[in-house]
């Protein structure tokens, strides 16, 4: 046996190499982050949860204590660096992939094992950034405020952030930051508050801040009760309000020749503006085609289950610090605003009650409806169960498995 097998040795026993580090051999895979009222927060693989038709009644998505409820849902990359926004106004820094795996049931590890944050201090917004660095240096940081304040910084103010975190936006006292998103000074910010009204402005509207611990400007005027929900970042488009006006009137007659059997709601014009006056334009086949490529469209849903998608179109510029306009009419259903977000025809959304239940529906079943209008029943809550969260999932990334409720609609 020595002679048949005296070898050399091949094999060489050395050091590590110390390029590779644990991220290294994370493999790439696309997670549901849960989060909670409570604090816990957990990944789950996207190919969790199969997709369901509008209407039905979900499944369990979390198991949460009496007292607790799912406030927040998003997906992202195992390899997506995110940012943690504290109600202290700190900002903290993880990859996705170093946060705690579990079942769909399972509750999580809360956020104060997880990141060094101040006693009595919740994280309120969380921010997932592109995977690639270089693009960096031409985003901004848009952040806005409960009360409608906004403030506007260079991504690469928080590229740097210890382990410790920094400080991210002063805040008054009662106030919390509401929304975070990344823009270019191309770009409109829409705020949408909890009663059902929305503004929409240019970026550049809000001036660079060079440091971190200012409050920023008004962004919209708040009625009595009244507070900011929810940020989106929208394209800014180079449209005349006669050549919009002109657009929607075409899409929706288009949408109404497509699908004559759906019920007056989706078929009607969008409200008509009144900065539009008599103008009466015709548009060219050239210019409806460019309009409907860089057309996008808002969802909005109500603590009752009720949404609709609307044209960003329909959102006009009216100026920051503002009224703002109807984004949801709140009159027939009650309740009150809880997300309004761009969407496309491919996406989905995770809908999350303060039961813990929760439904994955395609966006393409959700009807395209005007500003004030109250739309129609995606998630069907029990009484006393409200939707507390609404998240985008981009691209359709499940299963088409139909098994849910029948396909409600309602005016």
């Amino acid at each position: 046996m020595r002679e048949a097998f005296a070898i050399p040795r091949r094999t060489q026993i050395v050091e590590g190499d110390a390029d590779v580090e644990d991220e290294d051999l994370i493999a790439r895979e696309d997670m549901v982050i849960t989060v909670t009222h409570g604090g816990y927060v957990k990944r789950t693989p996207l190919a969790t949860y199969r997709t369901q038709h509008r209407g039905g009644k979900g499944r369990a998505g979390m198991a949460t204590k009496e007292e607790d409820a799912v406030t927040r849902v998003f997906s992202a990359s195992t390899h997506a660096p995110v940012l943690f926004f504290s109600s202290g106004g700190k900002v903290y820094k993880l990859k996705v992939w170093r946060l705690p795996l579990g079942l769909p049931t399972s509750r999580g590890k809360a956020f104060i094992n997880l990141l060094p944050i101040e006693p009595g201090e919740t994280i309120t917004s969380i921010l997932p950034l592109p995977e690639d660095e270089a693009s960096w240096d031409r985003l901004d940081v848009m952040f806005a405020t409960r009360s409608g304040t906004v403030r506007r910084n260079k991504l690469s103010d928080f590229v740097q952030i210890n382990r410790n975190g920094k400080i991210a936006m002063k805040l008054d006292e009662g106030d919390s930051i509401i929304g975070v998103g990344l823009c270019t000074p191309s770009n409109d910010v829409l705020l949408t508050t909890s009663l059902g009204r929305c503004i929409r402005f240019p970026v550049d509207e809000v001036r660079v801040f060079a440091g971190r611990d200012s409050t920023g400007v008004r962004g919209v005027r708040l009625a009595e009760g009244d507070q900011v929900i929810s940020m989106a970042i929208l394209h800014g488009v180079d449209a005349s309000p006669a050549e919009r006006a002109a657009y929607m009137k075409h899409a929706s007659a288009m949408r109404a020749a497509a699908n004559a059997e759906e019920g007056d709601e989706s078929t009607t014009a969008p409200d008509e503006d009144e900065d539009a006056g008599d103008d009466q334009v015709s548009l060219s086949i050239e210019r409806i085609a460019e309009l409907g490529g860089a057309e996008e469209f808002v969802l909005t849903v109500s603590t009752e289950g009720y949404g609709k998608r609307t044209s960003a179109y329909d959102y006009r510029r009216t100026g920051r610090g503002g009224q703002g306009l109807i984004a949801h009419d709140l009159t027939k259903r009650g309740g009150r605003l809880v997300a309004s977000f761009p969407v496309d025809q491919g996406d989905e959304i995770l809908l999350v009650t303060d039961a813990g239940q929760l439904i994955r529906c395609p966006v393409a079943q959700i009807r395209i409806a005007g500003r004030n209008t109250s739309g129609v029943t995606i998630f069907r809550t029990a009484e006393d169960e409200h939707v507390v969260s609404v998240e985008r999932l981009e691209g359709n990334g499940g299963d088409d498995d139909a098994a849910g409720g029948d396909a409600t609609q309602t005016d």
